[in-house]
């Protein structure tokens, strides 16, 4: 269980440039970041007065779901990328979807950055809803990152996970990610 990339974007636009590492900043966010505050930052939540907290600082998107993707899409329209879903933090090899909500991700560096203290710790708050930006971003991907059943109700959602930041710390590509469970397990809702 691995980062992938990390990426990030000041603008609210719908896709994230990928960087070489990023800093975490507890209770805040990823450090310039349009999303990054204590309180929401979502373009489309802003008017909710008093604004809620921000249980969105950070967006993780496992990099399995680039192939499901490509599986299911035409191959014209190339490929999805890490950062072009809008997350922060590309993930290899961890079932983001499956994990509760409370669930402690530590980003740990590995051998070949100089040990294994505890860097970054990121808190799992709920699912990201796949809103129409995705749609907007590709044709037909917004129902790649939903699961309908028979009656076409959405049962599951595909888009990445949303958590707060409980330690900063900087987070590069090739990190190791640890996995805290809650002691009791409850499911991931939408945030």
């Amino acid at each position: 269980m691995s980062v992938l990339a990390v990426s990030t974007s000041a603008n609210h636009v719908f896709s994230k440039t990928n960087q070489s590492s990023i800093t975490l900043i507890a209770g805040i966010g990823v450090q310039g970041d349009c999303h990054a505050g204590t309180t929401v930052q979502h373009r489309a939540r802003l008017k909710i007065k008093p604004p809620p907290p921000n249980l969105r600082q950070v967006h993780l998107l496992h990099s399995e779901l680039f192939g499901q993707i490509q599986n299911k899409m035409n191959p014209e329209d190339g490929s999805v990328l890490p950062g072009q879903l809008g997350e922060n933090i590309t993930t290899l090899g961890i079932d983001l979807l499956g994990l509760g909500e409370g669930t402690l991700l530590r980003f740990v560096a590995g051998a070949d950055d100089g040990g294994s203290d505890d860097v970054a710790a990121v808190r799992i708050m709920g699912l990201r809803n796949p809103c129409s930006q995705i749609e907007k971003f590709r044709k037909g991907l917004q129902e790649q990152c939903i699961v309908r059943d028979d009656e076409r109700k959405i049962v599951a959602r595909k888009a990445g996970v949303m958590g707060v930041v409980e330690d900063g710390g900087v987070i590069k590509p090739g990190m190791r990610i640890l996995v805290e469970r809650p002691e009791n397990f409850k499911p991931l809702g939408c945030v």
